[in-house]
């Protein structure tokens, strides 16, 4: 149970107090426009459809406060970098920034729906209530306003019957605009975000997440008209709507309830949302400030498998283990930003980038750098690169471990290149202060000449560690996912070679995929009472995987074994 607390606990709590509080605000303020008097005659033309207007509309103002804080990337990386203010829980569900960002999003669709829904209603009975006949306590409240010294409830004015009332009010009031327009550029935003449309069609996602800046200028003016009204105070006191709505034909006359006065809600929306959007201006100028700073690309590598190696200087850049940074190359997009892991170390006078080509950008960027040519390219033709980072991930972490787990899958391998390297930077100079004692690597990849690019780097730390007689630091374990009956004859025949065919090192390929349980259970039998860091840059199927096995074989006591499971997301 300690270890379901520490893997789990923590974001469960974060979410259901967002939760609660989502619930709270929707339950009060349906109490507010449902109860008082003050909004008594509203409800006369409006029913129970104001107060479900009215409830999610605070939580929207509430969710829309909290969207634009998860992508504070330079904010987060500062509270993630203070010691002072962060602990490991803590930077581990900041780490979990963007599945935050992702559920208040969907609350956003969610009441953004009830809202609309409830404010069709309004409108259709606001529009009924204005054109019906006369003798109705309804016709003689939408009525108030047409004479001197009187003011409106029923912020329709015209006489136009539905369905072109509703119409008219849907594209010529504020209100009704503004809601067209952010509820289409929501609907946009979200459709785009698919993980589908975000891998194959990574440009689209990039530009309609940019409708947020439409989006937010609608939500912050959507009140403005004040089309929500109630009465006011001064009214209430010598009009008390529950006593004088029996005798609306008479009121105003001698002795009778004197003529209800009405005022409209004064815009709140901005209140809520005035400081996140000022600290996102702030990241935002921070980025562009970053990305003006001049980056020289030193060497391009052509690896196998579609990859290539991009390795960079840029003055005053400082880097931790599995961090990343967002590229722009004006070369192939003015505007686009792309994030790739850092596979060079802290320790190296450079910093370094593995980009896989599988789209239209990446494809771009190949090009540019002349990797489709046979010559020699020279260094003055390379293209510019903008750079802005880098950003913390849950990889910082790896060295506040003894013991550690660092599962890669496919190119998911790259922030593993980055703390492989470091640790071996830190042996070839002096390991005593290391914390680090035993690292378990696995790699999986669906095809062998993904392994050719990185084998150099295992070979270099296998033959470090083996000078230094401590060969059992590091245990990894590569699996090859795809093969065919060709390969596997070939490997069936060289497997009783000292080096393995496929990697050149003495751990040979295993095939398959590995079973996590036995692995688990293994490597918790061999390091009892410790508390395991679990890394991993790869699916979501393979975190589920490796999530529950670290809960299950985690042990209730708090002096056990105990695996800490930290997944990659930018």
């Amino acid at each position: 149970m300690g270890n379901w607390v520490e893997n789990e606990g923590l974001s469960i709590f974060v979410v259901l107090v967002w939760l609660g509080l989502n619930v709270f605000l929707f339950w009060w303020y349906y109490l507010v426009y449902d109860v008082p008097p003050k909004f008594f005659y509203t409800r006369v033309l409006l029913g129970r459809a104001l107060a479900l207007a009215r409830a999610p509309a605070a939580c929207l103002n509430f969710n829309c406060m909290l969207i634009l804080l998860p992508v504070c990337r330079n904010l987060l990386s500062f509270l993630r970098g203070s010691s002072a203010c962060c602990s490991t829980r803590i930077r581990r569900q900041l780490d979990r920034n963007l599945t935050f960002h992702k559920m208040v999003a969907w609350m956003i669709a969610l009441h953004t729906a009830i809202h609309t829904i409830a404010h069709l209603f309004n409108v259709e009975w606001s529009v009924q209530a204005r054109v019906e006949e006369k003798g109705t306590l309804a016709a003689v409240l939408s009525g108030l306003g047409d004479k001197p010294h009187e003011s409106y409830v029923n912020f329709y004015r015209q006489t136009i019957a539905n369905p072109v009332g509703g119409l008219y009010v849907a594209f010529t009031y504020l209100a009704g605009i503004t809601g067209v327009v952010i509820t289409l550029a929501l609907i946009l935003i979200i459709t785009s975000s698919t993980k589908t449309i975000r891998r194959s069609y990574f440009e689209v996602f990039w530009y309609t997440h940019h409708l947020f800046v439409i989006f937010f200028i609608g939500l912050v003016i959507h009140g403005a008209g004040r089309i929500v009204r109630g009465q006011t105070a001064e009214s209430l006191a010598e009009h008390n709507p529950e006593i004088c709505y029996k005798n609306f034909s008479h009121w105003g006359k001698n002795g009778a309830c004197p003529i209800p006065q009405f005022a409209g809600n004064p815009p709140m929306t901005w209140k809520w949302v005035v400081g996140p959007m000022f600290l996102y201006l702030c990241e935002r100028l921070v980025r562009f400030w970053r990305s003006q700073q001049k980056v020289v690309i030193t060497k391009v590598v052509i690896h196998p498998f579609k990859t290539i190696e991009l390795q960079m200087m840029k003055k005053g850049f400082k880097m931790e283990v599995g961090q990343y940074i967002f590229v722009k190359c004006p070369a192939v997009s003015k505007l686009e930003w792309h994030p790739f892991t850092l596979t060079s170390a802290p320790e190296e006078d450079y910093f370094s980038i593995h980009v896989r080509i599988v789209g239209d950008w990446t494809e771009g960027l190949f090009n540019a750098c002349g990797c489709d040519k046979q010559e020699f390219q020279e260094a003055w033709k390379l293209p510019k690169i903008a750079v802005d980072g880098p950003f913390g991930t849950a990889s910082e972490d790896v060295f506040s471990y003894e013991t550690v787990m660092l599962v890669g899958a496919g190119i998911g391998v790259t922030p593993f290149a980055s703390v492989l390297k470091s640790v071996w930077y830190k042996y070839c100079h002096d390991a005593t202060n290391l914390k680090l004692k035993k690292i378990y690597f696995y790699w999986l990849c669906r095809d062998t000449h993904a392994f050719e690019w990185f084998a150099d780097l295992l070979q270099s730390l296998e033959a470090q560690m083996q000078e230094r007689n401590n060969a059992d630091f590091l245990s990894y374990n590569i699996y090859l996912t795809g093969w065919d009956e060709t390969q596997a004859t070939h490997f069936v025949m060289h497997h009783e070679e000292e080096k393995d065919v496929i990697t050149g090192l003495k751990q040979k390929t295993l095939y398959g995929r590995p079973n996590w349980e036995n692995e688990f259970k293994t490597i918790a039998g061999k390091h009892p009472g410790s508390r395991i860091g679990v890394f991993l840059c790869g699916p979501e199927g393979l975190a589920d995987t490796l999530n529950k096995e670290s809960i299950s074989n985690s042990e209730a006591d708090p002096r056990g074994v105990h695996f800490i499971f930290n997944k990659e997301n930018f």
